[in-house]
């Protein structure tokens, strides 16, 4: 009983150790690069979220650069100015995989990503035995890991669209208040102009 715990403790992490969750502030003007090290046939997924960091609620302004290539530096995907993405791909040569966000488009806002990557390890058939526990403990550590992904991008999203809000609300108010001094001074100035336009004049 022991040894069939072992192995399954084994195995969830060996699944999980494939999996990075990451954050990175992207300056203006900025650029992040990072690398994975794939052999062929190897299957690696990227996925991105954009926030604002400031939190000015800029959220017309949330877009990055987005590129990755593999060994023999071929561009595999390129996103322009996406606040999120997801792209999988299969390993067709081994070695050094790129992949960088960009803020370099924009001069002013810095955004923060929160991005995950996660992979499979391809396995030959004729080395490996198949294991019906195995396959089910790696469907449930993706499935699990789809789970988190999808809260990670929701929390993402509420803290973006919390912002605007509260951006909104800002310039709503200052509006209303610079509309209410319109509005009183015109009051004041029709009172004096009225109030002079009904004066006596006296002529000594």
């Amino acid at each position: 009983m022991w040894t069939i715990r072992a192995s399954l403790l084994i195995v969830a992490a060996l699944c999980l150790a494939v999996v990075r969750a990451h954050n990175v502030k992207l300056v203006p003007q900025g650029r992040e690069c990072f690398f994975e090290d794939l052999r062929r046939e190897d299957t690696m997924t990227v996925t991105y979220q954009v926030g604002d960091h400031e939190g000015e609620g800029s959220s017309g302004q949330l877009g990055v650069d987005f590129w990755i290539s593999d060994p023999r530096n071929t561009v595999l995907k390129a996103d322009k100015n996406e606040n999120h993405g997801e792209f999988t791909f299969h390993a067709q040569h081994s070695g050094r995989y790129t992949y960088c966000f960009s803020n370099e488009a924009s001069g002013m806002v810095t955004k923060e990503v929160a991005f995950n990557v996660h992979g499979v390890v391809y396995v030959d058939a004729s080395e490996a035995q198949p294991d019906p526990i195995e396959n089910e403990i790696r469907t449930l550590a993706t499935l699990v890991q789809q789970i988190k992904d999808e809260q990670e991008y929701l929390l993402v999203r509420e803290r973006v669209h919390r912002n605007t809000a509260e951006s909104t609300n800002s310039r709503v108010k200052w509006w209303s208040l610079f509309q209410l001094g319109v509005v009183a001074g015109t009051g004041i100035f029709q009172v004096y102009y009225l109030k002079r336009f009904f004066e006596v004049k006296s002529v000594v």
